[in-house]
């Protein structure tokens, strides 16, 4: 039985064994979505008033340290238990679920959510995981636990991203052995493409893109969301680099204030609201102001393109 086998048959023994989490599986079935076409991306919205523990979650330090991580194994519940993997991570169902298959993978010690070094286990994690794409949110782009290492994983075919990746020109950028970093075109944000035929060419190229990258003053990394799902015998790697953590109409109070705190799974396509008032109203004007506040512009992006080809 393969990796990704073995965890489908985990997430059914987990609901069965978890009603709140079952609970909230099956709510999924209840959700609205609709679509915003945009040039280069169809994205979609959707309407999951669970979620709203994660688009409200406190990141400061201070609210940081005055709860209990819920991602440490001392401090989850006794009914949600895991798969060890790559001895390193612990594979997790996610009890607050976007996809249909939604896991959760932190690191097995409590440490900062940090992309440097990891990139080889997040290309190892997506080839395992057919028919799921991984995804990295940075400490400041859309992670609810910042302090603890984890990536996130759910079904590839949920996210609009990779159709539009398929489609887009690529701007090559830097090439290492089989694997190539690429410069997506026309997508209405920046995306840099990695297809990596090895974890550690992968690695190498992001490497390049990483030390390119502006680290924002006070941030421990450059901003950054990260998604990977493997195909055709490589794994693509889709980095969004951001600089802000969220919109500067984020709110629950006022005039024009959305409760919508983009992470990989918004930059990959599908916009996540739990307040209906947010989801009514959410159209391409929404998805054109996010991602002009939220990422870099066109003109930025190649610049650092030019950067790491010039390196």
């Amino acid at each position: 039985m393969s990796i990704s086998q073995q965890v489908n048959s985990f997430i059914e023994e987990q609901k069965a064994e978890w009603p709140q989490a079952a609970d909230n599986y099956a709510a999924l079935s209840g959700v609205e979505v609709k679509e915003i076409a945009m040039p280069g991306m169809t994205f979609k919205v959707q309407f999951n008033p669970a979620r709203i523990v994660s688009s409200a979650a406190k990141v400061d330090a201070a609210s940081l340290k005055a709860r209990k991580c819920f991602l440490c194994a001392e401090n989850r519940p006794a009914v949600q238990r895991g798969i060890a993997y790559g001895g390193r991570y612990t594979v997790l169902i996610n009890p607050f679920p976007i996809f249909p298959r939604h896991l959760t993978v932190p690191d097995t010690s409590h440490t900062d959510q940090l992309i440097a070094g990891r990139v080889a286990d997040m290309i190892r994690l997506a080839a395992d995981l057919e028919g799921y794409t991984v995804f990295y949110n940075g400490p400041r782009c859309g992670a609810s636990a910042p302090d603890h290492m984890h990536f996130q994983a759910g079904n590839s075919d949920f996210l609009t991203i990779w159709d539009a990746l398929d489609t887009a020109a690529m701007s090559p950028v830097a090439a290492q052995s089989a694997s190539a970093l690429s410069l997506a075109e026309g997508l209405p944000m920046p995306v840099f493409v990695i297809d990596a035929a090895t974890p550690d060419d992968g690695e190498a190229l992001f490497d390049r893109l990483y030390s390119a990258l502006p680290v924002p003053e006070g941030e421990t990394e450059p901003m950054m969301n990260i998604l990977a799902r493997s195909a055709d015998g490589r794994v693509r790697v889709a980095v969004i680099p951001r600089k802000r953590h969220r919109p500067s109409f984020y709110g629950t109070e006022g005039d024009g204030c959305m409760l919508i705190s983009p992470a990989s799974v918004d930059m990959g396509g599908v916009f996540i609201t739990p307040r209906r008032e947010d989801f009514d109203s959410f159209g391409a004007d929404t998805v054109r102001r996010l991602f002009d506040e939220l990422c870099p512009s066109a003109a930025e992006a190649e610049t650092i393109a030019e950067t790491i080809r010039k390196q």
